[in-house]
């Protein structure tokens, strides 16, 4: 069955096939999201088909406004203390679950990640559809996400039934994810826009999970998405390069002369890379931008056949660069090489 590309006007179909137990990709502030009735189990199933997806990878229930969230989850007042600050907006909770959500739209857990987008459309969507949309990235499992409508066809053409094309996500990077613990503390599960020096002012508390930075252990469940499996990945390999910026650059430089690779870089390194097959991702001191464009230039690289491997240079890992990190990490399966250790 052939995919239908569609504008935002499109809405009232498109919750009719939500309804119905179809699926449809949607625009969010963050990225593309491939969405189903959350509280049908078998549509949920249909998601992680379309995509290639282990079942055991939750997905994040969407909701129109933050107070729905008590008709699916156990919340509680730093549940509504995040809410007031960052909803609606790229932030996803974690909550234990009521039984009216299906398991296999929490990959089996008792807890359930629910989130608020700001993106009109997605709420529009979810308000005409009458229910709770699930919805991870619209995207092969394990690709980089998608932040257009085009990213979604070259994908899901002919597996999903409908896109609704609503430009290029702001954002660029998916949602933060934060677990509210026993203790009223919280823990980081994947960094996003919402960065961890914004999640301290509302709570002092902030764990950040060991899976943000480092590969998880291969038998522990993932108790968020993009916790655990390969991510964000584009068919060529990808390494990071850690150190001096200038060392970093002359290292790839060096590397250029001896196999053909490509490299994503910062505007500020242009003039010395006219000879390589590059894709710019913004300035190095704008890592907003750099979370904007990521996925594009991972994307945009599969498109060549003259390059082997991709080289990446360390972002800060301050504010939202903590996320631009934790999708590069992944995306080159842990694969860093330190200039300073050459």
């Amino acid at each position: 069955m052939k995919t239908v590309l569609t504008s935002e006007k499109d809405i009232e179909k498109a919750a009719e096939i939500i309804r119905n137990g179809g699926l449809v990709a949607f625009p969010t502030e963050t990225v593309y999201g491939l969405g189903a009735n959350a509280l049908d189990g078998e549509a949920a199933k249909k998601i992680y088909a379309a995509k290639g997806r282990p079942s055991d990878n939750p997905l994040i229930v969407h909701l129109a406004q933050a107070s729905d969230a008590e008709k699916y989850a156990y919340t509680s007042p730093l549940y509504y203390k995040l809410a007031d600050s960052f909803m609606p907006g790229p932030i996803t909770v974690i909550l234990p679950k009521k039984d009216i959500v299906p398991k296999s739209v929490t990959g089996g857990l008792d807890t359930v990640a629910v989130r608020v987008p700001v993106n009109e459309t997605a709420r529009n969507l979810i308000k005409c559809a009458g229910v709770p949309i699930c919805a991870p990235s619209a995207n092969t499992s394990g690709k980089p996400s998608p932040t257009c409508a085009d990213h979604v066809m070259h994908d899901l053409d002919g597996k999903i039934e409908m896109v609704i094309d609503g430009g290029v996500c702001d954002i660029g990077l998916e949602s933060t994810i934060v677990k509210i613990n026993s203790d009223n503390s919280l823990t980081l599960c994947r960094p996003g826009a919402i960065t961890l020096e914004m999640l301290h002012e509302v709570c002092a508390q902030v764990k950040t999970d060991r899976a943000i930075e480092e590969k998880a252990e291969a038998d522990a469940p993932p108790i968020a998405p993009g916790m655990k499996y390969r991510h964000y990945a584009p068919e060529i390999p990808v390494i990071i390069i850690d150190g001096n910026h200038e060392c970093a650059r002359k290292y790839i430089l060096e590397q250029a002369e001896k196999q053909k690779c490509g490299a994503l870089i910062y505007d500020e390194d242009i003039p010395y890379f006219q000879n390589i097959p590059y894709h710019v991702i913004g300035s190095i001191d704008d890592m907003s931008g750099a979370a904007h464009e990521l996925f594009d230039a991972l994307r945009a690289f599969d498109e060549r056949k003259d390059i082997s491997l991709i080289y990446a240079f360390m972002p800060d890992k301050s504010g939202i660069g903590l996320a631009v990190f934790n999708r590069l990490i992944k995306a080159a399966g842990f694969k860093i090489i330190r200039t300073d250790e050459e």
